[in-house]
């Protein structure tokens, strides 16, 4: 099921999607833009929460990296 949705636009805009669009679907134009937008806030908003829960862990001390890769070496 679809709904409409209704904005306004330039008149000039809207002579020039006439002029230039004849064989262009600005539905179809305009549904495919909303939807890219939609995922890349959508991917933006999942950051924003990643950082923010990764903001919230604890720090490591400098070095802990190296320790846990040198421990790995020796191990072997």
């Amino acid at each position: 099921m679809s709904t409409v949705l209704s904005i306004r636009i330039p008149r000039e805009l809207k002579e020039k999607m006439k002029t230039l669009g004849k064989d262009v679907n600005w539905s179809s134009e305009i549904r495919r833009f909303i939807e890219a937008r939609i995922r890349e806030l959508e991917r933006r908003k999942v950051l924003e929460e990643a950082h923010a829960v990764i903001e919230k862990l604890p720090k490591t001390p400098r070095g802990t990296a190296q320790k846990y890769v040198r421990e790995d070496r020796d191990s072997h």
